[in-house]
């Protein structure tokens, strides 16, 4: 279904009433996910300079604890200040933490500015979400959802290879300025639409529940960290013992900071939250241990091996936009089974790829199809989850609703890569080889997105008729 003006001619994401917008939030989403990115790059080389390779680990490790908490604090203050408020403060805090990096004297203070920045990304992510919720009708939020794809495309294509390129021949430093003029252009083009949503924005939420999940946000972060910390060490009784406490502190937390019936996987918002985690944990652990093994088994460059990796990039964007070609055809009756259908691909393409590794020699045109094929599926399902989960929404609760979304993602994806990078230390402290470390986390890759399939058969949707009544659709636009 296409959305209509008052002339009743029909409007998508890129017509007036919300080009800017549109423009603006990509610009958002694709600055922080090239900086995510490039850091990948050039990580080693940050470290070397700083003279800090000891603590190589915490420069993404601060980044991901940081988001955590910068996502759920977020997710309650954007629904207590609303949306142009919050937007400015996130802004505000990734910048500062770009120039602490930028500047850094020495290692602490480069992980200090990756924290500032992982909040910072977190809570900007966050406020993108609320006003998706807010902003558009629920007949274009798969568009705008799609064209999400399209800003993390660019920069998983280009990100690593430029900011390699920079980091050689200028600095590394400067991989970290140049974002901020995207930030600006991109304030400037969201700025009248984000003020005008606060205008509008219910502000409910109580500061004392605000508090209370702020403080389970940060208990859970430092939980996590000892988690991951206690695995990459799990050979000594030491690493066995924070293992366990971070355990022991994590769960409480996560009963209380999401949603009830997530645990138990109830029908659902808590299956779809449940079912998104654990398929976005699969691709992503599987892209960064796969450009492992094809550098490190198969002797690939690292170019190289960025290249078939950023073909998934490619068909994930492909089925974005299909699949929001799709839900205008059917007006959202379809997507549980779009979601089931893609997760299914997912599954193909996991097992592909496991079997590509398997080979002693050979296995790369393999490795590329099973990329392409688990792009594919993620691309599918992907935004469909969101907009299932952001159809659950209460009214004022926009924000919080955003945050699940965002905390699930980055939450599972960063346990489930902490969890690889143990069991790849593992294989080589028993001398199993990196191969057989690898083989152990795609294994469990597959077992994380085989439980996800089951987990979508719990979703349910909230489909009203047509998605919204031409009337509702209308009086949706921006004024």
């Amino acid at each position: 279904m296409e959305v209509e003006d008052t002339n009743n001619n029909p409007i998508g994401i890129f017509d007036t009433p919300y080009r800017a917008t549109t423009i603006g939030i990509m610009l958002v989403l694709t600055t922080v996910a090239f900086e995510g990115l490039a850091i990948t790059t050039i990580a080693s080389k940050m470290a070397q300079s700083l003279q800090g390779i000891h603590l190589y680990g915490w420069i993404f490790s601060a980044f991901l604890l940081s988001q955590l908490v910068g996502t759920l604090v977020m997710g309650q203050q954007v629904d207590k200040r609303g949306v142009f408020t919050s937007m400015l403060v996130s802004c505000s805090v990734f910048v500062l933490g770009t120039i602490v990096a930028a500047v850094s004297l020495n290692m602490h203070m480069l992980i200090a500015g990756r924290a500032l920045q992982g909040f910072g990304a977190g809570a900007l992510i966050t406020c993108v979400y609320t006003c998706v919720t807010l902003h558009y009708p629920d007949a274009l939020r798969t568009q705008i959802l799609a064209a999400f794809s399209m800003a993390f495309v660019l920069p998983s294509l280009i990100g690593p290879y430029v900011a390699g390129l920079i980091a050689s021949y200028i600095s590394w430093r400067f991989v970290f300025w140049i974002v901020l003029p995207l930030l600006v252009l991109a304030l400037s083009l969201t700025f009248r639409s984000f003020r005008d949503l606060q205008l509008r924005q219910s502000l409910a939420g109580s500061a004392q529940t605000a508090n209370s999940k702020i403080f389970h946000a940060i208990l859970l972060a430092i939980g996590t960290g000892l988690l991951l910390t206690g695995l990459g060490m799990i050979t000594d009784w030491k690493g066995i013992v924070l293992t366990f406490g971070g355990l022991f502190i994590m769960i409480p937390l996560m009963r209380k900071l999401l949603p009830i019936g997530t645990f138990s996987v109830e029908k659902g918002l808590p299956a779809t939250l449940v079912s998104r985690g654990l398929y976005v944990a699969c691709y992503f652990t599987t892209e960064s241990f796969v450009i492992l093994a094809l550098t490190e088994v198969k002797g690939l460059s690292s170019d190289l091996a960025g290249l078939l990796v950023a073909a998934g990039s490619l068909s994930w964007s492909a089925a974005a936009w299909l699949q929001a070609k799709l839900d205008a055809r059917d007006y959202g009756h379809g997507r549980k089974r779009r979601v089931m259908v893609g997760i299914g691909i997912m599954v193909a393409g996991t097992i592909l790829v496991i079997l590509a590794l398997i080979f002693s020699s050979g296995g790369i045109i393999l490795i590329l199809i099973s990329q392409m094929i688990t792009g594919f599926g993620v691309g599918l399902a992907n935004p469909t989850t969101a907009a299932i989960a952001l159809q659950h929404a209460e009214s004022g609760k926009e924000g919080a609703m955003s945050a699940d979304l965002q905390f699930v993602d980055s939450f599972y994806m960063g346990v489930s890569i902490g969890v690889g990078g143990a069991l790849i230390a593992l294989s080589e402290t028993l001398q199993w080889g990196i191969s057989t470390g690898v083989l152990m986390v795609l294994t469990l890759q597959l077992f994380f997105v085989l439980s996800s399939f089951l987990a979508s058969l719990r979703i349910t949707e909230l489909v009203h008729q047509k998605h919204h009544s031409l009337s509702d659709a209308k009086d949706s636009l921006p004024m």
